[in-house]
C-alpha cells in the first residue's frame, strides 16, 4: 500500500522574486522567482538546477522575508527552467 503525503498547510500562490544561495561560497547566487509559498516551504523556478538536500540561503528581493532552507526536490521544466520546492528550515519577515 502507498502512503497519501499531504501537506500540513496550504501553500498560497504568491509570485515573488528571490535569490538563492548555497551555502557553500564557493558557488555564486541565483535569481528565482516563487509560485506559491507557505511558512514551511516555497516552489521556486529557478535557472539553476539543485540536488535533493541541498542546503542554502533563500532571500525575498523586495521584500524582508529570509530563510535557511532544503531543496526537496527539482524537477525539469524545459531549456534552462527548473521547480525547486524547498522546506524552510528557519524563517524570518514577511513574503511580500
Amino acid at each position: 500500500m502507498q502512503a497519501i503525503v499531504r501537506r500540513l498547510e496550504e501553500r498560497v500562490p504568491l509570485t515573488v522574486r528571490v535569490d538563492l544561495c548555497s551555502l557553500d561560497v564557493r558557488h555564486p547566487t541565483h535569481e528565482g522567482l516563487t509560485e506559491n509559498v507557505s511558512t514551511r516551504g516555497a516552489r521556486v523556478v529557478s535557472s539553476n538546477p539543485w540536488k535533493p538536500n541541498d542546503r542554502l540561503n533563500l532571500w525575498c528581493l523586495g521584500g524582508d522575508f529570509r530563510a535557511r532552507a532544503r531543496v526537496v526536490y527539482c524537477e525539469p521544466l524545459g531549456h534552462n527552467s527548473f521547480a525547486i520546492g524547498l522546506q524552510l528550515l528557519a524563517s524570518a519577515g514577511e513574503w511580500k
